[in-house]
């Protein structure tokens, strides 16, 4: 009889049970075991609220949501950056059996109208202005007559669903409700029901709705329960060592994306750890002088916030020492791995890897990992209570150590697609797994490596080019700030490799000088035969880099 072949699937069956808890729950139990440990600091609202106080002010916003006339199963679209209201409204709506949608800060008019009829948003709450935006403009343009309705009740053709608009200001603005308006709308009666009506809202409950990218096309409305980001917030922060010491974390991602809602907010509420907002839109310089001023332990964020932080760190020269730095929402390049442990002083830098879909996170870091042998190859192991496998273009499952596409299955998996069953089918198959469109390598222990997006493979002469290996070469240049790769049409090869630059400043790079540079460390066929010099990179409010957009600058 010979042995079967080694294949690339792999389970972690778990060491804690997964816990039936609902969002609300896990905000009681977090503030009667620490009440007066501070849930978040705002450096520039000049705002703290203690776990004690966050509930208190979730209930008081849960009642006056239900004075309003929002009640359970509504939807709610939370539209702002990261303001200490925000946390406040995400745990209300918990509270309160409202799904929340978490809607990108930087969205425009025609994006906010879509995302208000796609999943039916009964009440928007916004700030008056932003860094970069004015939010009442905006959806005065979607409800021209906005400024004049009376009654405060909206009730437009273009977005039916919409009834209510709550503006965090002090500000009073035609046709809105303000937020401390809403608030004073709480009593002792409406906050005892709203404190009184948690066991009718049960973990499997939908609770959040989170918009994909929609790079290649509309946004998908994935539905995410109380089970699904209860159980991803503990583990993630069980990886992060959150439950090993209270932790101030400084968070840099906006809280809207996943990175935000699960693996920031909620897996600090799973331990008691303090949230830390250097500035409300994303400002390296004030998120460092938050990790200085705040004694901040941990740091989160993209790759590229990671390098901005770099490079203001070397200007700044403040005095900071952070136990645990993690890194995740794209590829990260071995240097910049090595920059935030010698230019931020960190002890240990972690990896996660994942997606809106799968609740957060699927693969991170372990603590024990030694950096040098695991960080700059893997995006970690995988997550307790899931399965993954990579497969070919059949659904093949591929021997162990080749590339494939990824799938994951576990507790995770989103619920599904607002209202787009077929979508939804696309994605997640009658056996549970889940399709991450991802390239990945899954070796025997239950790493995985994250070569990229397969529809961001280049294709030149027939070979397959992988950018984030071309990337990682690159990002080792003394005068490479940070690189993208991408291929551009070619009449003879299909495809040519383009490398889009930030440069230090006061430096040059020419073609020849970067095929020298790559000579001998990557095949001759993968080294860019383009180079393009970009100041910035056109980026995502969640920190990722559109590649589809230089594709199209430079094409």
């Amino acid at each position: 009889m010979t042995s079967p072949p080694r294949l690339s699937y792999f389970h972690n069956v778990g060491k804690d049970p997964l816990r039936a808890l609902t969002i609300g729950y896990l905000l009681e139990i977090t503030a009667d075991k620490y009440p007066n440990q501070e849930a978040i600091i705002s450096a520039e609202q000049n705002q703290r609220l203690t776990y004690q106080e966050l509930i208190e002010a979730a209930d008081k916003f849960a009642a006056g949501l239900n004075a309003l006339g929002i009640k359970k199963g509504d939807r709610l679209g939370i539209w702002a950056p990261n303001l200490v209201e925000w946390y406040v409204i995400y745990l209300a709506c918990a509270r309160a059996g409202i799904l929340m949608v978490a809607i990108n800060p930087g969205s425009q008019a025609q994006e906010i109208e879509f995302c208000i009829n796609k999943v039916g948003i009964k009440i928007i709450v916004c700030p008056y202005k932003g860094k970069y935006q004015n939010y009442y403009d905006i959806l005065s343009k979607i409800i021209p007559e906005l400024k004049s309705v009376e009654t405060r009740k909206i009730a437009n053709d273009q977005v039916s669903s919409l009834e209510r608009i709550v503006i965090i200001s002090e500000e009073k603005l035609g046709g809105t409700f303000q937020y401390k308006e809403v608030l004073g709308y709480a009593n002792e009666n409406n906050i005892s029901r709203i404190q009184n009506i948690q066991h009718l809202i049960q973990p499997d409950d939908a609770c959040l709705i989170q918009f994909s990218s929609g790079t290649t096309g509309q946004p998908k409305a994935a539905v995410i329960s109380h089970f699904q980001v209860v159980n991803a917030g503990y583990e993630i922060g069980k990886r992060s060592g959150l439950n090993q010491k209270h932790h101030k974390i400084c968070v840099q991602v906006p809280f809207f994306h996943v990175f935000g809602t699960s693996v920031s907010l909620i897996s600090a509420l799973n331990f008691g750890s303090t949230i830390v907002v250097g500035s409300p839109t994303y400002n390296p310089r004030e998120n460092l002088k938050a990790i200085k001023n705040e004694g901040c332990t941990s740091v989160y964020g993209t790759p590229t916030m990671f390098i901005d932080l770099i490079t203001m760190q070397k200007q700044l020269k403040l005095d900071i020492s952070i136990e645990y730095a993690l890194t995740g929402g794209a590829p990260c390049s071995p240097e910049t791995f090595k920059q935030i442990r010698q230019v931020l002083n960190a002890k240990k830098v972690k990896s996660i890897y994942g997606l809106t879909e799968v609740s957060a996170v699927a693969f991170q870091s372990l603590m024990s990992d030694a950096e040098e042998f695991k960080l700059d190859l893997t995006v970690g192991y995988l997550a307790e209570h899931l399965e993954a496998k990579v497969v070919d273009e059949d659904n093949n499952i591929l021997p162990i150590n080749t590339p494939g596409e990824l799938c994951i299955r576990g507790y995770c998996v989103m619920l599904g697609y607002w209202n787009e069953e077929e979508k939804t089918k696309e994605v997640i198959g009658a056996d549970g797994w889940f399709r991450t469109g991802d390239k990945f390598v899954l070796q025997d222990d239950g790493y995985g490596m994250n070569i990229g997006r397969l529809k961001d493979v280049i294709i030149r002469g027939g070979e397959n080019i992988y950018p984030k290996e071309v990337e990682d070469v690159l990002d080792t240049h003394p005068d490479i700030i940070e690189s993208q790769v991408v291929g551009l049409r070619h009449e003879r090869l299909g495809e040519e490799v383009c490398a889009c630059v930030r440069l230090r400043s006061g430096t040059t790079v020419t073609e020849e000088s970067l095929i020298a540079y790559c000579k001998g460390k990557i095949p001759f066929s993968k080294i860019p035969s383009k180079i393009r010099i970009v100041k910035e990179f056109p980026k995502t409010t969640s920190g990722k880099i559109k590649k589809y957009q230089l594709v199209k600058q430079f094409q």
